[in-house]
């Protein structure tokens, strides 16, 4: 069916007509993100406030409740005496070895029971039956087992670690598309070789929201594993600040520990996007 000249001009008049200009169209995001970048610039200054106002109005105990400026001269002095640092490395190391035995083991455990039926036959059962026991409620028997060496320490931060990425590196490799295996096998793309470059990829994303929820398990499960016992730590300069009542010191431990734990979340964010460029 042919058309005619006189129509073609009208449909481009009328699309011209009713498309916004260029720059309209590129400012227009930004007017939609502004507000959100207010919000955010805001939230923690607000928080902030809110504490301060309930601290003032004396609302709470300020012995059991002290005010943010109480705290952040707590922190201070946390800092400023070296206690920090030593605490930060002994926490960082216990986070480190058990998020790094428990996410590799994880994820090469989820990839076999993803893929290979009879694996998840023998396994799944008995690690669903494991996954639900919380890290904290092993703190008697890993005394037991490991006394007050690190081996506990890491022991738990292990388990929480483990559960949560073998999880998702399961789920994930069960539910890639099943388009994409038939199309490298239509290729010529062998089976062994599915797993690595098929299945793998494909399930990286779900494999990665895993290993990040990983990254706050482990932290939590820091705090159990230093309450346990240890000498250094910052759960462990916290439970010492609670038990002679300096609550500020432990509010200050606290920001501290939610500090560590956010940054260790943004730079697993920025390494991650860069290694699984496609999750984005």
């Amino acid at each position: 069916m042919n058309v005619s000249p006189n129509t073609q001009q009208r449909e481009l008049a009328g699309s011209l007509l009713f498309e916004p200009p260029a720059s309209q169209r590129r400012s227009a995001p930004c007017w939609r993100v502004r507000p959100v970048l207010v919000a955010q610039l805001l939230s923690v200054p607000l928080l902030l406030a809110g504490w301060h106002v309930v601290c003032a109005l004396g609302v709470a105990n300020p012995v059991l409740f002290p005010a943010p400026a109480q705290v952040l001269s707590a922190l201070i002095e946390y800092v400023s005496d070296g206690d920090a640092l030593l605490d930060l490395a002994y926490s960082f190391s216990r986070v480190g070895v058990g998020y790094l035995a428990g996410a590799l083991l994880g994820v090469l455990t989820g990839l076999f029971t993803g893929t290979r039926p009879l694996v998840a036959g023998l396994l799944s059962p008995a690690l669903q039956l494991l996954r639900p026991i919380p890290p904290i409620a092993f703190v008697p028997v890993v005394i037991v087992w490991f006394g007050l060496s690190e081996w506990g320490k890491w022991f738990l931060v292990f388990w929480g670690v483990f559960f949560a990425v073998w999880l998702a590196t399961h789920m994930g490799v069960q539910r890639v598309n099943e388009n994409l295996i038939r199309a490298a096998l239509s290729l010529g793309e062998p089976r062994s070789h599915l797993l690595w470059r098929v299945q793998l990829p494909a399930a990286a994303p779900t494999i990665v929201v895993g290993l990040r929820t990983a990254v706050s398990i482990a932290f939590y499960t820091l705090v159990a594993a230093e309450l346990a016992g240890s000498d250094a730590g910052i759960a462990y300069r916290m439970e010492i600040a609670q038990q002679n009542m300096q609550i500020a010191a432990t509010l200050a431990g606290l920001v501290l520990l939610g500090i560590a734990s956010a940054l260790t979340d943004k730079l697993f964010v920025a390494i991650s996007t860069r290694l699984v460029h496609w999750t984005g």
